[in-house]
């Protein structure tokens, strides 16, 4: 099972809650990261420490001084340096994306229901560094949050019904005077809705390229960023909003990679499964099923890790924004390990 933490009180005590109770995942977690540095970007991770420090300590602290607080936290709760924590949470800049976790996202608003869900693939050597975060801070919604030990944000949803889920994108540039990230994906589960989310983010604009899919109970939109522009996809006839880990639409002036030869297929399956959905009888269940689809493995939307396939899904998440309720399996939606249910 995923190790839960309570975080509550100030920035840094958030961390050092954070950082004591998963000391051994977050040096995991670095090991893990270690090697993935050092066979992708030919850095050892004295290397990729040293240039978070110079290229996102300062903005970071500049700009954001509460989450360099939380990441001052988590490494004195965990024994670490600060250097370790900015690493972890800039791991994407640093590599330009070159990290190929690929993932399946889909929003649903429909007859007053509102869903948000995913499978999040990734290695399974970091399946045991995955944790949940209970954040209670004062001023802002309580946040439930699925991340890599470490991290501050990833996928989750909020007291005030705001959830997200992200995609992995590989497009060539980065820019360290805007959000890296892991941090604007905390900063929307911090929002008290989709459009106070997606106000901060373009006002910032983000370090690298993602796809961020955000919503609540009146809609959803997903973002997807360069380091140099973003653009917005709104939902289709039927309430959708379907993703995987390439540029959907054009970004003048941005390569995408589209690395993973999967993601075109996979976005078109996530479509074409949900079209023939009844939305009269959209329901948590039904959603679930969709996420189990095994066409074209080992790349499908649940994914295996096999042959060139280099991820498998480590967990599904179903969302529903009206209850505020996050359904996750843990492991393969097909062989599942586990369940959760994050409520409010």
């Amino acid at each position: 099972m995923v190790l839960e933490i309570l975080c509550e009180g100030n920035p840094y005590q958030i961390g050092h809650a954070h950082g004591s109770n998963a000391k051994e995942q977050i040096r995991s977690s670095i090991e893990f990261y270690n090697g993935m540095f050092q066979k992708t970007s030919k850095m050892d991770w004295a290397a990729v420490r040293r240039l978070a420090l110079e290229d996102f300590q300062g903005v970071i602290q500049r700009k954001w001084p509460a989450y360099m607080q939380e990441m001052q936290g988590i490494a004195d709760g965990a024994g670490l340096d600060v250097g370790d924590i900015i690493a972890l949470n800039v791991r994407s800049e640093i590599a330009f994306g070159l990290f190929s976790d690929g993932c399946t996202s889909l929003s649903w608003h429909s007859d007053g229901k509102a869903y948000v869900c995913q499978n999040w693939d990734w290695m399974e050597e970091q399946k045991p560094n995955v944790v949940l975060l209970h954040i209670k801070q004062e001023g802002k919604p309580t946040i439930k949050l699925l991340t890599e030990s470490g991290q501050l944000g990833k996928i989750g949803l909020n007291s005030a019904g705001v959830g997200l889920c992200v995609n992995a994108i590989r497009a060539y540039g980065m820019d360290p005077t805007r959000l890296p990230i892991h941090i604007a994906w905390r900063m929307v589960l911090e929002c008290s809705s989709k459009d106070e989310a997606v106000a901060k983010l373009e006002k910032y604009g983000l370090a690298s390229s993602c796809h961020t899919l955000i919503a609540d109970p009146t809609g959803a939109v997903g973002i997807e960023w360069s380091s140099i522009d973003f653009q917005k996809l709104y939902a289709d006839s039927k309430g959708r909003v379907c993703h995987s880990n390439h540029y959907l639409l054009d970004h003048p002036g941005v390569t995408d990679t589209n690395w993973l030869t999967d993601s075109t297929p996979r976005a078109k399956r996530i479509c074409d499964i949900s079209e023939k959905c009844d939305v009269k009888d959209l329901t948590v269940p039904a959603i679930q099923e969709l996420f189990k689809d095994e066409t074209g493995l080992p790349g499908a939307i649940c994914r295996m890790q096999e042959g060139e396939s280099t991820a498998a899904t480590l967990f599904n998440i179903v969302t529903d924004l009206v209850e505020k309720k996050a359904y996750v399996t843990l492991g393969r939606p097909t062989a599942p390990e586990g369940n959760l249910v994050l409520s409010f």
